[in-house]
Order: C-alpha cells, then sequence, then structure tokens
C-alpha cells in the first residue's frame, strides 16, 4: 500500500507532501498504515469533502491511496474532516515529520 500525502494552506501557506510506501516502513508502522486506511473507509469517501463555512487559514488535505491495483485520491478541508479520517491524517503527519 502506498499513500501520497499533500499538506496546504494554513496560515504561512506552506505545502508539506510525503509518500509513505508500506514496503519501506519498519514493520510496526506497515501494519498501522493499512489498518488506518480501513477504519477511515477512504475507498469510500468522496473525491471532495468541503465545508459550508470556508475558513482561509485552514489546511487543505489530499490523500491518493494505492493498494492491490486500486487508486483513490480525497481531498478534504481541515473544518470538514471526518473523525474516522482524523487518525490517518494525524498518523502520515508524524511519518512526514520524521522525514
Amino acid at each position: 500500500m502506498r499513500v501520497s500525502f499533500e499538506r496546504t494552506g494554513g496560515f504561512a501557506g506552506i505545502s508539506k507532501k510525503t509518500t509513505v510506501d508500506t514496503e519501506t516502513l519498519p514493520p510496526h508502522e506497515a501494519a498501522t498504515l493499512p489498518r488506518l486506511v480501513e477504519v477511515a473507509d477512504l475507498f469510500r469517501l468522496p473525491e471532495l469533502i468541503t465545508s459550508l463555512n470556508q475558513e482561509s487559514d485552514r489546511f487543505q488535505y489530499k490523500l491518493t491511496v494505492e493498494d492491490n491495483g486500486k487508486q483513490h485520491t480525497v481531498t478534504v478541508s481541515e473544518s470538514a474532516l471526518p473523525g474516522t479520517l482524523r487518525p490517518l491524517i494525524e498518523w502520515l503527519q508524524t511519518v512526514a515529520q520524521k522525514k
């Protein structure tokens, strides 16, 4: 499984990108990623999740998941972030900071 993750926006407008692949992760992290994707039900989420109340300094996240020949991209604003997706976003941000 491979996940490309991009965070844009925020007060400073800094973009952060990372790609995480279970083939190159330590075993514990490689086991965590598919579980988080499953809990988020990411393959069933719409491609775009926005809030009616757009806030200019909030982050926007774009995730592309590739697994077993399937690919799905979700773009979500921070203010509309589903609770099921939050653990995956937080985990990806932690992994991105380590790189």
